[in-house]
């Protein structure tokens, strides 16, 4: 439940369009919701300006599922991130207006005909490498999801730069930036080189046996000599367009 949300009820009650018992009945789980296997905090909204996001990893489907309605039954917009293509065939029939994006491996359900709070800036989302998309869209499409204008540009890494700077209008317009790269995870230093917003660095798992997981790129992102360089952690796509988000709200 957001605020916009709870305005309406309290002002229903003030109006007298709504009884008391009607509202404490709408109220009663307000702050979590408890269904055995997960306690669902509707507070979230309130809390933080977004509702609670399903990390769908492990989950089974009848899990999610659950989850989902709890929360769409209070919210405008949910996001399940890591949910694999043979768990969402079976989540998506129960959420008609929900949608898949098989490369971020994200559901997204939006209330049909919901207004949708807008922010000034524009994020653009940036992948060193075509491996790099995945996490690089699992950035762009919560970005998406909470309200931002979100540009991309993929494929641009440091083995060619040249590709990189043919971007640079792009990159200028840009409120914050989120630059995915595995390998040895040198692009956010690069582009956090060439401008003065902030630059949210995703080390991805992408890379040769001495990558390690992506154990390389986070360290040498961790050692960034640009000063406006801010890391998240392995792969956390999510995280990275969560943060660009809060960032490009003020």
């Amino acid at each position: 439940m957001d605020i916009d949300s709870l305005k309406k009820i309290l002002t229903h009650v003030a109006s007298g369009n709504a009884s008391i018992d009607q509202t404490a009945e709408k109220l009663i789980n307000m702050s979590y919701e408890d269904i055995d296997y997960a306690h669902i905090d509707h507070h979230r909204s309130l809390r933080k300006g977004f509702p609670e996001v399903i990390f769908g990893e492990g989950k089974t489907a009848e899990q999610i599922i659950g989850i989902m309605e709890k929360i769409t039954s209070q919210e405008n917009v949910l996001l399940a991130t890591r949910v694999d293509s043979q768990t969402a065939e079976k989540i998506l029939p129960a959420f008609p207006d929900a949608s898949y994006d098989t490369d971020s491996r994200m559901i997204v359900w939006e209330k049909p005909g919901a207004a949708r709070k807008k922010t000034k800036g524009m994020i653009l989302v940036i992948s060193a490498g075509t491996l790099d998309i995945p996490v690089a869209k699992e950035a762009l499409i919560t970005a998406t999801a909470m309200g931002n204008r979100v540009e991309s540009v993929f494929d641009v890494g440091v083995s060619g730069i040249h590709r990189l700077f043919a971007h640079k209008e792009k990159i200028d317009a840009a409120s914050v930036l989120v630059v995915a790269a595995g390998m040895e995870g040198a692009l956010p230093s690069v582009v956090a080189g060439i401008t003065a917003r902030p630059v949210i660095a995703v080390p991805t798992s992408v890379g040769y046996g001495t990558s390690f997981g992506g154990l390389t790129a986070l360290f040498a992102m961790l050692n960034s000599c640009s000063s406006n360089v801010a890391v998240v952690n392995i792969d956390n796509g999510f995280g990275a367009g969560y943060m660009a988000s809060i960032i490009n709200r003020v």
